[in-house]
């Protein structure tokens, strides 16, 4: 890499790069020999025994088994993909994935190679989830899906690989399972976002109104179902969406192919497109591999992307356990470093109006690259899995008559509504604040609140689960304003849930007057809206932290402006208090395998993972 390389982009985040190399140093070395050795040593499908080949080709078909034994009678090396999917039929974003095997393997024949499934993932639905007790393994899911996809490639018999996932903890997963065997080429295919259905808005609008019980659960069902109505990912800006901005952004899939719809003409040729890409990728892996696309540079273009776009808090677990997988170590601190240099660029629900149908229509990725490069806040030399610079990725693809597939720098007359220009921003900094004081660390999306709301100073209300809170505003308890404190949610205590049912009725009391806030050790992802939300808080109140010895009634502060995160608490008293302990829900059907990963896993800091 030339130095040029680097000092073509802003100080700042130039400063935060050499930080992370510095603080890297020892573990990306590591982390690089080992993949050398996968270069030079790994076993291949070439060194694998007779037995070992033959209960790998036992399934295929007489004419594919033998091109693959017999490279002589090839014009080109033999090549075989291994194919690992995220599908099932249940999550509206993956069912999609059920007919790519075939699609892949018809389109690999075509180029004179073969592909295989090479195992599956799991692949869990938190809006399915959400205040049940399945949510408390979601978090956990991305490290088995890891593991998941470790076990599909331990089998050495494919030279590239392509991962089918989309979904929250599902793209995550299995990228940093992808990074131990990075010494391969490794392809993302999305599956593109649903149709637009009913508004977010007006979704939002019916929850405060089911909140307030003007409504009844049928009503509530009829406009989800409105929502949520076909195959593809949910169309509003969570961790999905931020998924597939975040893979452009490292280069591992092909630009502008996050969100044509599941259906369309564009869609089709992109995955053709893909296939094709990673054949060429396995026959000429020079630079090709997985280990040489992903450096500190690729880490810190996602976050910058991630960023400027509003994503979801999520991220700041999920871009810390990727980036530990590559031997890569960042910090909030980095976050915020970033954040503080990164302009604003996108409104989309929940930061905005617009969904992904709308900000994909006015420019989507692509005018975040363009506009982040322009601003000097983009590593535009980046390599990626097209072969072309990570500044190019600009670039959409487009179906012309001539072609069925070409990549053009298309002028998509940005609404203002959705997307601006750097020079012009929604915000001078970006939508993700550090904040800090004597409560711990926590994470807030200031991107979707309004800044009537960046400071609220009140007495704090305790609860140790949504549900108690939901009862008590039922009971009519919840009046004046109030710091809305739910502890005992983090990692270690219940596996770090995402709090999506707060939000209806945290909106309502903010819409009736109150001043509210609301502080957890838990997640809220891409349900973060407009009540300020101070969550992922470290440390975690089930192992000390400072959440959990505070009382209903004690004053505190949240100060986005200041990043400022603090209970006022005389001294002397703090000390003499005791931490309440956290007392275990029942998990009648799950507790006892994951209790090990509960005891093991690191912090929301560290990334929430047991790989730290």
């Amino acid at each position: 890499m030339s130095q040029s390389a680097v000092n073509d982009v802003h100080p700042k985040v130039r400063a935060v790069y050499e930080r992370v190399v510095s603080r890297s140093t020892v573990s990306r070395a590591a982390y690089l020999k080992a993949m050398q050795y996968g270069l030079d040593e790994a076993p291949r499908r070439s060194t694998l025994s007779c037995s070992n080949l033959a209960h790998t080709y036992a399934a295929m078909n007489p004419k594919e088994r033998a091109s693959l034994i017999d490279s002589s009678t090839m014009a080109e090396k033999p090549v075989n993909l291994g194919i690992v999917t995220a599908y099932n039929d249940m999550l509206s974003a993956h069912q999609p994935y059920g007919a790519y095997p075939d699609a892949i393997k018809a389109m690999a024949r075509t180029l004179g190679a073969h592909a295989q499934v090479a195992g599956g993932v799991p692949a869990m639905c938190d809006g399915i989830t959400q205040g049940q007790s399945g949510m408390e393994l979601s978090l956990f899911s991305r490290d088995v899906i890891a593991q998941s996809v470790a076990i599909a490639l331990s089998h050495a018999a494919f030279d590239a690989v392509l991962c089918l996932g989309i979904c929250d903890k599902i793209v995550p997963g299995m990228l940093m399972g992808a990074l131990a065997f990075g010494y391969l080429p490794v392809l993302f295919l999305p599956s593109g976002p649903m149709p637009t259905g009913m508004s977010n808005q007006d979704k939002s609008l019916i929850r405060q109104r089911y909140a307030k019980g003007e409504i009844d659960s049928q009503t509530l069902l009829d406009a989800e179902l409105k929502c949520y109505h076909s195959a593809g990912t949910c169309t509003f800006y969570g961790t999905a969406n931020t998924n597939e901005l975040m893979l452009e952004c490292l280069g591992l899939q092909l630009a502008g192919s996050s969100f044509p719809n599941p259906e369309s003409d564009l869609r089709t040729a992109l995955n053709q497109a893909a296939v094709t890409r990673a054949v060429g990728m396995a026959r000429d892996s020079d630079a090709c591999a997985l280990f040489q696309l992903i450096d500190e540079r690729a880490i810190i273009n996602a976050m910058l992307g991630i960023l400027a776009s509003g994503g979801s808090t999520n991220h700041t677990l999920h871009m810390v356990s990727i980036a530990r997988a590559a031997g890569i170590q960042i910090t909030w601190d980095d976050f915020q470093a970033l954040s503080e240099v990164t302009p604003l660029l996108a409104r989309v629900y929940p930061n905005g109006d617009a969904d992904v149908n709308t900000f994909h229509a006015h420019g989507g990725i692509q005018h975040i690259v363009a506009e982040l490069a322009q601003a000097g806040l983009l590593f535009t030399r980046c390599n990626t899995v097209m072969g072309i610079e990570i500044g190019e990725y600009s670039r959409s693809p487009v179906l012309e008559e001539e072609k069925p597939l070409a990549w053009r720098r298309v002028e998509c007359s940005p609404n203002d509504a959705v997307l601006r220009p750097w020079v012009r921003p929604f915000s001078p900094t970006g939508g993700v604040v550090l904040l800090e004081g004597n409560l711990g660390r926590a994470i807030i999306k200031s991107s979707a609140v309004d800044p009537v709301y960046h400071q609220i100073e009140a007495p704090a209300m305790i609860f140790e689960s949504q549900g108690d809170f939901i009862r008590a505003f039922k009971a009519g308890e919840l009046t004046g304003n109030m710091v809305v404190v739910i502890r005992f949610q983090g990692p270690r205590a219940n596996g770090m849930p995402e709090l999506h049912q707060l939000m209806p009725t945290l909106a309502v009391m903010q819409e009736r007057g109150q001043k509210v806030a609301l502080v957890t050790d838990g997640r809220l992802s891409g349900a973060s809206g407009k009540v300020a939300a101070a969550i992922h808080c470290v440390p975690e109140a089930s192992v000390g932290g400072a959440l959990s010895k505070l009382k209903s009634g004690d004053r505190v502060r949240l100060d986005i402006k200041a990043r400022v995160l603090k209970h006022f608490v005389d001294a002397g008293e703090w000390s003499r208090r005791s931490s309440v302990q956290y007392t275990p829900s029942p998990h009648p059907y799950a507790g006892a395998l994951f209790e090990k990963h509960r005891a093991l896993v690191a912090s929301a800091e560290e990334g929430g993972s047991l790989f730290h």
